[in-house]
């Protein structure tokens, strides 16, 4: 018999403007609630200047927002109601978890992890990218039992994971129709001493301009070269695990050395964010290494990374790109 069930919920928007929940649901007592000291530490809500685009503000504080002490209480029969269902959707038949940890040196906008509790048995699924099937089903009957959208579907279908849109080398994909980029942001900086995340590099499609370390409009020319650029590197397919092969073969030599992000932002107010701690995706330093030689600068800071780690890239990178 299933008494309990736990939902850890993560969304990673901005380095430090992130959101960690877990959801509770005690079949003995008859009551779901959130546990409000997993929220995490260190989630701070940080105002930035110079920000390509702020979609995802409205998402943050509306998940704060519901994040209350309040005890959601059921009765027998829906208690009943909903575990006939749930066994029904056999959600984890043959779901293969994903191996992650809670501090990952790679980090996308969205993970997830499940434990269901029962009398005899203790079992936990973990996901990024590979959801259940039958996710939007268990949301569905989640909102009969206690009357709000647990799993957030709502906003899940505002973020680039594999549950709703189809990623590809050529770019993200909506019920078949490739979605139109409309921004792009950068950011690179100094872990130790502390330095406040700020955007390094903004590219605007729709005012056709470059900010940052580059100041200027963007031709059509210049567009099409940064588009073609994502595809030949695959920037798109950075958020699945077969682009993290360096970073789960060798830590950084510097542990304090640079954190990231990269936000993509497409029509619809749609976010592609990811952001590692001092690591990469494996064709980084392929596609940085391009960006140097088209633009002369140092754009995306391969300077700051150590000769071993650069030969490891390569590697990998060469590996996935041939």
């Amino acid at each position: 018999m299933i008494e309990k069930i736990e939902i850890t919920q993560r969304f990673n928007f901005k380095r430090l403007n992130r959101h960690y929940e877990c959801f509770t649901i005690d079949f003995l007592s008859n009551s779901a609630y959130y546990k409000i000291s997993e929220r995490g530490s260190g989630d701070k809500f940080l105002t930035e200047s110079s920000l390509c685009d702020d979609s995802w503000i409205d998402i943050l504080v509306d998940l704060r927002r519901k994040m209350t002490s309040e005890i959601h209480k059921f009765d027998f029969k829906a208690s009943d109601e909903f575990l006939h269902k749930f066994n029904q959707l056999n959600l984890f038949d043959g779901f293969e978890s994903e191996d992650f940890s809670y501090f990952e040196k790679i980090e996308l906008i969205y993970s997830c992890s499940v434990i269901i509790y029962s009398t005899d048995k203790f079992e936990e699924y973990s996901f990024k990218t590979n959801f259940p099937e039958k996710w939007g089903e268990f949301g569905k009957i989640l909102y009969e039992l206690v009357g709000f959208d647990v799993l957030h579907l709502n906003y899940q279908k505002q973020i680039v994971t594999p549950l709703f849109f189809d990623i590809k080398r050529d770019g993200v994909y909506l019920e078949g129709d490739k979605l139109n980029l409309r921004t792009i942001e950068f950011g690179h900086y100094q872990t130790y001493p502390y330095d406040i995340p700020k955007p390094r590099l903004m590219v605007n499609f729709e005012r056709s301009r470059v900010d940052g370390y580059i100041d200027r409009d963007l031709s059509s020319s210049d567009e099409d070269l940064i588009l073609d650029l994502l595809e030949r590197y695959h920037v798109y397919m950075w958020i699945f695990s077969e682009y993290h092969n360096k970073s789960n073969t060798r830590d950084p030599d510097d542990l304090e050395g640079y954190d990231w992000y990269l936000e993509l932002v497409f029509d619809g107010d749609i976010i592609w964010h990811l952001f590692g701690y001092n690591d990469y995706p494996d064709t980084y330093v392929h596609l940085a290494r391009e960006i140097l030689d088209i633009t002369k600068l140092d754009l995306l800071e391969i300077n700051t990374i150590s000769d071993g780690d650069l030969v490891l890239f390569e590697k990998f990178g060469d590996s996935i790109l041939d």
